[in-house]
């Protein structure tokens, strides 16, 4: 999770007015996605990811309906299901086998860089 933080902060800094609000909201989103200050439709995919990751064999056309209806198109719920999918999958990997996070990626926190 901590790289993926990290990663999620290169790629929003620039929507945000200074890289203490880009901080604050990855801390929210990798705490609690459900208190961050995201759209509609980034709920509705963080639910669909919740879901997919935790339910999987709950996940049925009503699902995938409204992902449809807040916008995303079928090669959109194609892509981010295929995605959400490999990092279920590499994340299973990887706790499995022990791999220790990279040595240059230190704990997420608003501290950090």
């Amino acid at each position: 999770m901590q790289s993926h933080a990290h990663d999620l902060r290169e790629e929003v800094t620039e929507r945000f007015k200074s890289t203490d609000e880009a901080d604050a909201f990855v801390e929210a989103i990798a705490t609690d996605w459900r208190s961050a200050d995201l759209s509609e439709k980034d709920r509705a995919l963080c639910l669909f990811a919740e879901k997919l990751t935790l339910d999987q064999q709950e996940i049925g056309p009503g699902d995938l309906e409204s992902l449809r209806i807040h916008g995303f198109e079928d090669t959109a719920i194609h892509d981010a299901t295929q995605i959400i999918g490999y990092f279920n999958y590499i994340t299973r990997i990887a706790d499995a086998l022990g791999v220790e996070p990279e040595s240059d990626i230190g704990e997420w926190g608003l501290s950090n860089p």
